[in-house]
């Protein structure tokens, strides 16, 4: 039996917390930030916790990494 294989763009971006959560970066932060608020721009500091419905998606790209 193969291996299945992990999305390389999916393990560049994602990682597991301990209890199995998706942590992602907060998206909107790399370019044109002058004309965004700067609330916004403290809420895109660090990263965050995906919601289910979008981690769901990104386990299925990383079988391995549970």
């Amino acid at each position: 039996m193969p291996k299945m294989k992990t999305k390389s763009s999916a393990k560049k971006r994602f990682r597991a917390t301990g209890t199995g959560k998706v942590r992602a970066n907060v998206a909107n932060k790399q370019h044109n930030t002058a004309k965004r608020p700067m609330s916004m721009k403290r809420k895109a500091r660090g990263t965050m916790i995906l919601g289910d419905a979008d981690a769901r998606i990104v386990k299925s790209y990383m079988p391995y990494d549970r």
